[in-house]
């Protein structure tokens, strides 16, 4: 999969998205070979009902296959940041970090999360000892 389509310029979108709308990314190991949907099951659910909690609207659930490290390589995230550029969202919902880019290539995701910043858009997870700190990337 190209990269083409995602520019990593920092240019701000002009639209102002509804602080309340948010997109719900999930990109889950499915290494359970007798359940391998339940990762993403369970991001799905527990994004859900952040959501809920927060009084967020998710207009769209995004899904990755589990395995590219970079997210711009990722057809579901360019989707994120598609919406993130045209000032669909304001906020990005995923359930860790390591769903954004893992550890090993932590600086994926610092890019993926400044880009998103530039753009207005805030990225929150879900999992409850980050959830609880706000659960808003810094």
């Amino acid at each position: 999969m190209s990269s083409a389509g995602i520019s990593q310029e920092s240019t701000a979108s002009s639209a102002v998205p509804d602080p309340s709308a948010a997109v719900l990314y999930v990109c889950a190991d499915r290494s359970s070979p007798s359940m391998p949907e339940l990762a993403s099951e369970r991001a799905v659910e527990e994004g859900q009902a952040f959501a809920r909690e927060r009084k967020l609207r998710v207009m769209e659930v995004v899904t990755d296959p589990y395995g590219e490290p970079d997210p711009s390589l990722r057809e579901g995230w360019q989707r994120v940041r598609a919406l993130a550029a045209a000032g669909a969202v304001a906020t990005v919902i995923v359930r860790w970090p390591a769903m954004i880019a893992p550890e090993a290539r932590h600086e994926y995701r610092y890019r993926e999360a400044t880009w998103l910043q530039e753009q207005g858009v805030k990225v929150h997870y879900t999992w409850a000892p980050l959830a609880a700190s706000t659960g808003e990337c810094r």
